[in-house]
């Protein structure tokens, strides 16, 4: 029997604790610490909620303390662990406001991250509250389920009149706020300090195809542009940026997430952002402490090192290699390739792996190849639609560095197999000669992923 104390109980702390209990629940021992009131919220669903893409928010939890404890878990929630004794194997926490000290023999961290406030005057924070309490009314952040249902109840409290909404941060929340909003109706402006949106995720060519999709729908763009002020009598009344003033009634910042590591003490050595550096096995610098999720540092294939990348699925797949290790059945991560996906406005966009702008960050030397071309043969009038597809690889060796797709169907299915192609270091020629199969009701006797890949150099 061995005593495991997971720190943090969304996406990352769950699957660990589900891995550890359905598996090897009669050998161990689990205590949970979080110092939220809910666990396991969907945070990818929130722009879905707000914008009346469904009906509410109670699809968008899929476990909770009971489920947790049920399974013979000790669930601690709104718990905020204070410190950790790493030599003495402690936690210690507030539990009903009173100091709480367990012990442990295995720990697992899962502390997820934390938004960025960049520096901005007038968008000052009050630390001490986990809902980032703004000290003006109006600047919000967006990641909590409080935060959602927050926005949620001014948008719709008529006295507040909020009907011209700032997003800064073009990234994947903020264009999805950024839809969201617009489809209330309210007049939109999405702020980025770079020229595009999705710049991590996508080349020039495809941001730009969404950059057009926002404009068509109503979204006023102001990319390039950085945010210097936000100013008002007590609460949000315009945003200043180097370019321009604009009267807005509410501004969410979406500028991006730091890993939330402070319970390291400086004594887990930590990767160049500040996660927790793990190992395969999720492993920290100290023997019996894993770290998982948004905390932690991944192992990513498509460069063939660590990195950070914080995705929804990264946090499920590191909490299942922590529990079978934590619980002592050894196991090695895969390995990441960054896959990921949006849909705004009827435009669906997946990549995975690098960009030729990362590509040549990382030091490859990379070669694309690019192809817009009708998902089915050209006799199938009806369902038929245009795909893009750019692959990014590596001249040298040939091997698949990445891919990015783009239509108005769903095609997000394709992406996977390109994800599995960078984990295997499948060569672009190989790609060219894969058995793809025929049939007219889904693709061409030459699909688009066959022509992009015969058409490399």
């Amino acid at each position: 029997m061995s005593k495991i104390v997971v720190v943090g109980a969304n996406h990352a702390g769950t699957s660990s604790v589900n891995t550890i209990l359905d598996n090897y629940g009669s050998e161990n021992e689990v205590v949970v610490f979080d110092q939220n009131s809910n666990i396991s919220f969907l945070g990818c669903g929130m722009a879905l909620w707000i914008g009346k893409q469904i009906s509410g928010s109670e699809g968008l939890f899929y476990a909770d303390k009971e489920l947790l404890e049920s399974k013979g878990a000790k669930v601690y929630m709104n718990s905020p662990v204070t410190s950790i004794d790493y030599d003495a194997k402690t936690v210690t926490a507030l539990v009903d406001g009173k100091e709480h000290v367990e012990s442990y023999e295995k720990l697992i961290l899962a502390t997820g991250s934390t938004p960025i406030l960049p520096p901005i005057e007038g968008a000052a924070i009050k630390e001490g509250s986990l809902e980032f309490e703004a000290t003006l009314e109006n600047l919000q952040f967006v990641k909590l389920f409080q935060n959602a249902e927050q926005v949620i109840e001014k948008l719709q409290d008529k006295a507040q009149n909020l009907e011209r909404i700032a997003v800064v941060g073009a990234g994947y929340i903020g264009v999805e706020l950024a839809e969201a909003f617009q489809r209330l109706n309210k007049k939109v402006t999405l702020i980025d300090v770079v020229d595009t949106c999705l710049a991590g995720y996508y080349d020039r060519d495809l941001s730009d195809m969404m950059r057009q999709n926002l404009e068509d729908n109503g979204i006023e763009l102001a990319f390039g542009e950085t945010v210097k002020a936000i100013e008002g009598d007590g609460k949000v009344e315009r945003i200043v940026t180097d370019k321009a003033s604009r009267d807005v009634d509410m501004v969410i910042l979406a500028v991006g997430f730091r890993p939330n590591t402070g319970l390291g003490n400086g004594q887990l050595e930590t990767f160049r952002n500040g996660a927790f550096l793990v190992n395969k096995k999720q492993e920290t610098s100290i023997p019996d402490v894993y770290a998982i999720g948004d905390c932690a540092t991944v192992y990513d294939n498509s460069i063939n090192d660590t990195n950070y990348i914080a995705l929804a699925s990264n946090a499920l797949r590191s909490g299942m290699v922590a529990g079978h290790n934590a619980a002592g059945h050894e196991i090695e991560s895969l390995g990441v390739q960054g896959s990921n996906g949006i849909s705004i406005f009827g435009l669906n966009m997946v990549s995975t792996g690098l960009t030729e702008e990362k590509a040549k960050r990382f030091g490859f030397n990379p070669a694309t190849t690019e192809i817009t071309d009708q998902q089915k043969a050209a006799f199938m009038e009806h369902g038929n639609y245009d795909v893009t597809l750019k692959i990014v690889y590596d001249k040298d060796t040939r091997v698949v560095l990445g891919a990015q797709m783009a239509a108005r169907e769903d095609i997000s299915m394709g992406i996977h197999m390109f994800s599995l192609a960078i984990q295997e270091k499948v060569t672009i020629d190989r790609l060219a000669l894969l058995d793809l199969f025929f049939l007219p009701h889904f693709n061409q006797p030459l699909s688009y992923i066959a022509k992009a890949a015969i058409a490399a150099e």
